[in-house]
């Protein structure tokens, strides 16, 4: 109730009349609601002066309702115009609505050409800033399911250290990993699970396949889990057998620019001085042009969520912020390298949520 009344006091202080929320993650944290509409619409209406709504497909009231939504919800059959139920809701409890806020980066054209229809009389404003400012910052419960996470993320890989053998292929330490969680009661994972072996471990987005782990290789695992809503990040880089020299520098280049953005983290410094020290050391390091990405983003109801961590972003971190750390060096020739911790701004400095460890674990 408290996420509405802040929405509601923005359009206060913005003279703007309801604000129309589509982003299913949005919808979750203003409404506790969770739900994939698919091509189906699925909405809250929030007004200035009345109660909101939501609207969402008749099949689907029992469970809005069920998670603790006491507002009006609007339900609308497969062969009914949804919109047009927006709209009869709407006029309920605003005859004449001249202003609305929407998120941009969210709603297509076609949806907005419906909403420009329907409203004809409405001004259209953008409401992303809002949701991101109010997303940003976490309560304490948010932080303790996060926690959660990110303890089912290192578990995560502490069985998939476990599994790593000879001859086992990519996709099947994957099934490893997911079946464990799954037994640890996790539904669905925050992304697909990323497991890398030799040199496919330099594709920063490379896809599991049937390659067979060998003696020699570095093998990368990124993945994390959703726990009540709440996303988990984690990537870890182990040594099957003995590494090279080169292999081992690239990795401990890395491992020191992690911990260097990691010590720098508390109220007040911006998230492009983070970039910059971990990017300082992979340069200094010699491997500055294989590090080819941002150091990190924001974590919570969405595994990738505002603020992006990049050396152009001068947003000043703030207590309660939750964001990624994962520095990486891909060279395609000798190996790739990435570390990730999932880490929340405190008072004074930094909780690394995160505890696998990153010393560089060689599996006999």
């Amino acid at each position: 109730m408290k996420k509405l009344e802040t929405i509601q006091q923005y359009l206060t202080d913005h003279q703007t009349d309801a604000a129309f929320v589509t982003t299913p993650d949005n919808i979750f944290y203003l409404s506790g609601f969770s739900s994939d509409p698919h091509e189906r619409l699925l909405g809250v209406m929030i007004f200035k002066d009345a109660e909101p709504f939501i609207v969402c497909p008749l099949m689907e009231v029992p469970d809005v309702k069920a998670a603790g939504w006491k507002f009006e919800t609007v339900g609308y059959e497969d062969t009914d115009d949804a919109w047009e139920f927006v709209k009869t809701a709407t006029d309920r409890k605003l005859s004449d609505l001249k202003s609305l806020a929407i998120e941009k980066s969210h709603l297509t054209v076609e949806r907005l050409e419906k909403i420009e229809e329907l409203f004809s009389n409405a001004g259209i404003s953008r409401l992303d800033e809002q949701l991101n400012a109010m997303r940003n910052i976490k309560d304490e419960n948010e932080l303790t399911l996060l926690r959660e996470a990110a303890a089912l993320a290192d578990y995560a890989i502490e069985v998939a250290c476990e599994n790593i053998a000879e001859g086992v292929s990519e996709l099947e330490l994957q099934t490893a990993i997911e079946l464990a969680l799954k037994k640890r009661g996790v539904q669905k994972m925050s992304f697909d699970t990323t497991v890398l072996s030799g040199t496919k471990t330099a594709s920063p987005h490379g896809t599991p396949g049937d390659r067979k782990i060998q003696k020699g290789d570095f093998v990368l695992m990124d993945l994390g889990v959703v726990h009540k809503g709440y996303c988990s990040d984690i990537t870890r880089t182990v040594s099957f057998g003995d590494p090279s020299a080169e292999q081992l520098s690239i990795y401990e280049a890395v491992r020191f620019a992690n911990q260097a953005a990691i010590d720098l983290v508390k109220p007040g410094v911006r998230a492009s001085e983070l970039d910059y020290a971990a990017r300082e050391v992979i340069t200094k390091a010699g491997y500055g042009e294989y590090f080819t990405h941002r150091l990190g983003h924001g974590l919570g109801i969405s595994v990738h969520e505002f603020p992006s961590i990049h050396g152009a972003n001068d947003f000043q971190l703030e207590e309660g912020m939750v964001f990624t750390i994962e520095p990486g060096i891909y060279n395609s020739e000798i190996t790739g390298v990435r570390i990730e911790d999932d880490v929340v701004v405190t008072k004074d400095g930094v909780e690394v949520m995160t505890k696998f460890p990153k010393e560089l674990k060689i599996i006999k």
